[in-house]
Order: C-alpha cells, then structure tokens, then sequence
C-alpha cells in the first residue's frame, strides 16, 4: 500500500482547522472512497479529481484509492479541498516526492479539464493556516491578490493541474497576480449636503457616527429618511488594519472580492424587507454561512421599511445588537460570526404614512396605527440609542435652501471626536462610547452632572435600566462632539431627549 498526505483548512464560521488529507492506493478493483464527513460538495470532489487528472494529462490510479479527511469529526464542506486531494493522489503514486507536501497548504476547485478555480473563505483559511505554523500555499492563481493579504506566507498560484505539479516539482508556479481589471468609473460618494432641511436628523446621523449608536428615523414618506441612512457610511472613519483584516475575512467567507484588496471602509447593508431570518443572520444546512448582520460588521446595517420585515426577522436581532457576534448552532457544528455592526431603522407611521401629520389625512383607523407601530418590538426598540422623529420639509427650503455642510466637513468633526474617545478609553480596550459597557459607565468614567435627572426617569417608567445606559453613552458622544472633558447637565438632556425622541422640545 502506498500513502501520501496534503494539508487544506476546514472553516467552522471564521475559525480555520488544518485539515490532513491522506490518500492510500491499495490492490484490488477500481474505486475511490472518501472519508471524514464530507459535506455533498466535497463527496462529490472524487469524481472531480478524476476526471480532472485524466484530462490534463497525469492520471487516476486503476487500484482502489482511500481518501481520508482528518480529524473524522469535524464536519468538512466545500470544494477548496479538490488540490489537496489530487496532491495527496498524485504523491501516493509517486509522481513527485511527498516530502514536498510537508509544510504546505493547498487550496482550490477542479474543473473537469484541470483549470483551477477560485474558492470562497480563502482570505480566513490562509489566516488560520499561518497561525498553524504553515509557511507556504498553493492557490487559485485568480486570487493571488486576495492571498498576498496574509503577510508570512510564500504564496504560489496555480492556473491549472499543470502549474500544481510545476509547483510541486520545486517549479516557482504562478508568482505574480493577475493584472487588475480596468477600473470602472466609480459613483460619486453619497454626500450629506444633497439632503434638504432637516437640520436635526443631521445631527442625529453625526452622534450616531460619533459614537457608533444606533439610530431609529420615523416619520411619514419622502422626507429623507433613506436619504440620511444611506449617508452615514460616508461619516465613518476608516477601519483600523485589524478591523479591516476581520472584515475582509467575513467577506471572503461570503463570496465577495477582495482584489481591491482589504476591506478599508465600514461596510453597508441593506436587506430587502422580504428577507429571511437565514438571510440576516446567517444559514446553512451543516455549517452556516455568514448572513447580512455579518457582511455589516464594523458598518452600517440598514433595514428599511422595518415594520414590513417579518416579526421574527427583527427578534432575531436581539442577541448580536447586545453581544456583538451571531453563534448559529447546527447538528454538526457551532458556526461563530463577528456582528458588531450599527443599526438603522426606518419606518413610517402607519400603512399610509400620514398618521400625526397635520392635514395629512391618514386614512388607517387608530387600531391598525397602532397594530403597525408594534410590529417593531419595545424589546429591539429598547436596544436602539436614538430615536428621530423626521418631519416634512417646508415647501420653501427646496427652492433656494442655503449651502449645506457636507459629508467630508461632519465626518471631520466626527473624526475628532473618535480620537477623543479612543484617548479616554485607551486603558480599557474599547474604541467607542457605543462599545463600552454599562458598569464601566457608571464605575470608571465620571458621571454627568445632574444625573439624579436618570433615576427620576426609572422611577417614572420612562426609562429601563438598559435606557440609562443608552443615556450616558450619548451624553459622552455629545461632550466628545464639543470638545469637553466631561458630559455637562445640558448634554444629559439633550441625550434624555434624543433617546426618547424628543429632539424638537430639547431644542
């Protein structure tokens, strides 16, 4: 019996594991045989090995062939095994020497006539493959711009069955990325300025880029709530290298390019309001894929119309609105997704949307006002820092408005007043007032002056507990936004009234 073994990468949600793939020829009739909880699409890579192997040229054996995936217990699913297996294949009949399989990572999909294909999650399996100790890959030559994104690894590519075994020989393989496709023109940057009045949901988009809060925008039709939403990634400031490498791998996982390069800017998504749970969240029948809470870690997640998404839909928001990472359990495996992202909602007042417009002659009757009112839960309600509260612009304003402030000046201010922020909360960790937790509001930082103003809130019932720290973060994005050391009691509330939607009585 002849052996040999090759090393690929099994991902559960972004964590890798290294993969041993052995392949034993045996005597006796013809047969492959695959072992190790193969997922559909990897049981299937025999045949795909196969067929690739006799058509390029190299071969199958005609004796038995046992391929192994180990650990056995871990679940495997994909198709990025395929030239690791024919590696393995290849070095059991001797066709190169399978000490030059030692060390290294293989990753890539067959076609039937040999070309190598590119494959989804390969920026998270070669992370998870330089952590291992691996020092060299083979990938798709298509994605050798994603695999130069890994620094550590000597990275060669492979068109086809022919540069593998090149490669393997002690050839260099493909070495250089493809040239980059030509550059599209790119779309104009969404810019805050386009947005006519409504001077105090612009303030409300700047605390909540400031802080990274989340933000609720309520009133009837065509007064600019898309609008603002779709503007507040152009207030957000890069993401910081490990960010952005987290991100990227994320993106990767979910079959996005990367020969940009990686991810720089906070990410923005915006479901459909017919989307599933599995479309938000994450899904899959073995191990899950990452969902559209996931494509917006480290940005912006906008659901539009949100009363029209279904009620279990918006539940299933609870838990990564608090913990910052979606846990999807399967039969087989526990997939883990990063989920620190920042809501936006949006939502009329009622079907019609002319509910508590003066003359705007609502035609719902008041228990269906109310009935749609509740299809956003007070529990997920409860969990977003800013309640806005849009009305319609005056007929005067679109005409001659004066010159708004644009995107690139508030992002500025909001650029200031991160660094204050990531200054004050260097020892601990935390980047933003939105990420730090309630007990270290109240015991670590200072609290506002007149904070006594909170505990009447609680005993009235017009504010959880939850509430009061929602309160204390924004009174200290308020501060951060002026330039001073400590919330003041305006800054309370101001921060009490836009957390209970009262933005117009503040002012």
């Amino acid at each position: 019996m002849s052996q040999a073994r090759a090393w690929s990468v099994a991902l559960v949600g972004i964590e890798g594991t290294m993969v041993e793939v052995e392949a034993a020829i045996s005597s006796g009739l013809p047969r492959t045989t695959m072992v190790g909880l193969p997922d559909a699409a990897l049981y299937e890579a025999r045949d795909r090995c196969r067929a690739a192997m006799a058509s390029a040229g190299f071969g199958w054996p005609s004796d038995p062939v046992t391929i192994n995936l180990s650990p056995a217990t871990l679940p495997k699913a994909g198709s990025h095994y395929d030239l690791a297996i024919a590696a393995a294949v290849a070095a059991a009949r001797r066709s190169f020497d399978p000490a030059a399989l030692d060390g290294l990572a293989l990753f890539g999909e067959l076609g039937l006539d040999g070309r190598v294909r590119t494959v989804r999650g390969l920026l998270p399996a070669l992370i998870a493959a330089a952590t291992k100790g691996f020092g060299r890959v083979v990938v798709p030559a298509g994605q050798l711009r994603e695999a130069a994104l890994v620094e550590g690894l000597a990275v060669a590519g492979a068109a086809d069955l022919a540069d593998l075994f090149d490669i393997l020989r002690g050839g260099p393989g493909a070495l250089a990325p493809p040239p980059a496709p030509p550059a599209e023109a790119t779309a104009q940057p969404l810019d805050l300025a386009d947005v006519a009045g409504q001077l105090e949901g612009k303030w409300a988009l700047e605390v909540a880029a400031a802080g990274r809060h989340h933000l609720f925008l309520h009133g009837p039709p065509g007064v600019g709530k898309t609008l603002l939403a779709e503007r507040l990634p152009g207030l957000l400031p890069d993401l910081e290298p490990a960010e952005a490498l987290e991100v990227s791998a994320v993106h990767s996982l979910a079959g996005l390019n990367l020969d940009g390069g990686l991810v720089r800017r906070p990410p923005y998504a915006d479901p459909h309001h017919s989307a599933s749970v599995a479309s938000l969240v994450g899904g899959g029948a073995r191990i899950a894929l990452p969902g559209a809470v996931s494509r917006a870690h480290r940005g912006v997640l906008f659901l539009d119309e949100a009363p029209e998404f279904s009620p279990r839909v918006m539940e299933a928001l609870r838990v990564p609105l608090e913990s910052g990472r979606i846990v999807l359990g399967r039969s087989v495996a526990t997939a883990t997704y990063p989920a620190s992202f920042q809501l936006v909602l949006a939502a009329n007042p009622c079907p019609c949307g002319m509910s508590g417009i003066p003359d705007g002659n609502c035609r719902c009757a008041p228990m269906v006002v109310r009935r749609y009112a509740a299809r956003v839960s007070g529990p997920i309600l409860d969990r977003i820092d800013i309640h806005q509260q849009l009305r319609p612009v005056r007929a005067a304003l679109l005409g001659s408005q004066p010159a708004a402030e644009t995107s690139r000046e508030v992002a500025q201010r909001v650029l200031a007043a991160r660094d204050r922020q990531r200054h004050r909360l260097k020892a601990s960790g935390w980047l933003t007032n939105g990420e730090v937790p309630g007990p270290a509001l109240r015991k670590r930082l200072p609290l506002p002056e007149g904070s006594d103003l909170l505990d009447i809130a609680v005993a009235r019932g017009r504010l959880s507990a939850r509430g009061v720290d929602k309160v204390l973060r924004l009174a200290w994005t308020i501060a951060d936004l002026g330039g001073t050391a400590r919330p003041s009691k305006q800054h309370l509330h101001t921060a009490l009234a836009m957390r209970r939607g009262e933005q117009s009585a503040a002012a």
